[in-house]
């Protein structure tokens, strides 16, 4: 077997991971408006060799006004500003299936892999608050199952207009006289479905990678079907060993039975690493982060995100995983309700154990540069994750101490380059090229 190489993306939202990230005093609570600000994390990331930075996207004010605002900037917009200063590192461009128009996404998605060289990656969401469906007119938020098969066409026709016009299939189409497109190259998609009526072709042919890859957060069984049939990339809530497992096992059974190869779907789930010189120190953060002066606060605040009372329940007593059970109808995202239920099932904690083992609904990790490191290594090394979407704190501070400190430790254990192999994302992720390379009837006149 070749090399296998741990990949990493970042989430570069606002000002970092945590709500109060706006806070630092180091820097302007401001700084989610400023383009710099993200120029500087864009530039670092791409220092430390990360495949991709990652923008989640939400298109309402948040209700909570005392944390970080959280999708102010437009994904699109952001990242065609930061591809134009920054080369290699990939993007991870956040964009509702539920509130656009798959032709408009796909020529804007599509648009920008030209002008990035290949390096657009296309998070699919469906949408799940009421809040969102206010912003895009007076109907209400349609229920889970409408919104995943309307995700599922809405996809298969973004993927069929970005095939539409192939200039893959001509090996020199700049010869005076013969056509730039045929019958065999551009081609109406003529989609006639539940949701959607397109008839196409793109008027933007297949790019650099043929098209861009497509990413998903699968947490439901909705959501893992969704990700076994479209998603290259899954961005999942995972916080125990054993439930990672059992997750991928999930998933990739949805691959086979959508004809798909298991092998080709990568899994890097959220990672919120907090790092400090001593484990200590590395605890005490996590409490300040949360705004809490110590641990009991800490506890008690986390029990009561997810709906327990810690006072009822008890700080040091193994909790019922069915305190964490996830319904279809709620509103807030399954995976993250599942993921704590999970990770409760498999490994018998407490509510103090939990409460480091989760932050924001993905996998928390604590300590020394090195203890960090052994952790990110240790589910990678066993094949259960492919990397990690690392979602630093504070930024950009977290994310320079991640990439002074840990990153070479990654590297001292030969798991991660320290450079850009390959100059699309697509072959970066080892994904086979979608679209045929081959001469038609137009290039052989």
């Amino acid at each position: 077997m070749g090399f296998r190489r741990l990949f990493l993306n970042v989430g570069v939202n606002s000002t970092g991971y945590s709500g109060q990230s706006w806070s630092d005093p180091d820097a302007r609570w401001d700084r989610f408006l400023s383009f710099e600000h993200y120029l500087d994390i864009a530039r670092l990331a791409h220092q430390g060799t990360f495949d991709a930075i990652f923008l989640s996207d939400h298109p309402a004010l948040q209700a909570v006004n005392t944390a970080r605002p959280l999708h102010s900037l437009d994904p699109i917009v952001l990242f065609t500003a930061l591809a134009a200063r920054v080369p290699d590192i990939g993007f991870v461009i956040t964009a509702s299936s539920s509130y656009n128009s798959p032709y408009n996404l796909a020529r804007r998605l599509a648009s920008l892999d030209h002008i990035s060289g290949g390096r657009v990656i296309w998070n699919v969401v469906s949408s799940f608050n009421p809040d969102i469906a206010a912003n895009f007119g007076a109907a209400p938020l349609p229920p889970r199952a409408e919104r995943y098969r309307r995700a599922d066409e809405f996809v298969e026709v973004v993927r069929q207009l970005w095939g539409s016009w192939n200039l893959h299939a001509i090996d020199d189409p700049a010869r005076p006289g013969d056509p730039l497109w045929d019958g065999h190259t551009a081609t109406p998609i003529d989609h006639h479905g539940e949701f959607f009526d397109v008839r196409g072709p793109l008027n933007v042919p297949a790019g650099p990678q043929g098209y861009p890859l497509i990413a998903q957060a699968g947490g439901s069984p909705a959501g893992i079907d969704l990700a076994g049939r479209h998603a290259d990339l899954v961005y999942a809530s995972l916080l125990g060993k054993q439930a990672a497992r059992e997750f991928g096992d999930r998933l990739r059974a949805r691959a086979v039975a959508h004809d798909r190869d298991p092998e080709s779907i990568r899994l890097l789930p959220g990672l919120v690493p907090i790092v400090a010189d001593s484990t200590e120190q590395a605890l005490r953060r996590h409490e300040q982060l949360n705004g809490h002066a110590d641990e009991t606060a800490l506890v008690h605040a986390f029990a009561a995100r997810l709906g327990v009372s810690a006072a009822r329940v008890g700080l040091d007593t193994v909790v019922d995983p069915d305190l964490f059970t996830a319904s279809e109808d709620q509103q807030s995202p399954i995976g993250f309700t599942q993921s704590v239920h999970d990770l409760a099932a498999s490994e018998s904690l407490t509510l103090r154990q939990l409460a480091r083992r989760a932050e924001g609904g993905h996998r928390l990790v604590i300590g020394t540069p090195a203890e960090v490191a052994a952790q990110i290594l240790d589910w990678w090394r066993e094949g259960i994750v492919d990397g990690y979407t690392v979602q630093p704190p504070v930024l950009p501070a977290d994310l320079r101490v991640f990439v002074d400190e840990v990153i070479p430790l990654l590297r001292a254990a030969g798991a991660f380059d320290n450079r850009y192999p390959q100059a699309t994302v697509r072959a970066r992720f080892g994904i086979a090229d979608p679209l045929p390379r081959v001469t038609t009837a137009a290039a052989a006149r």
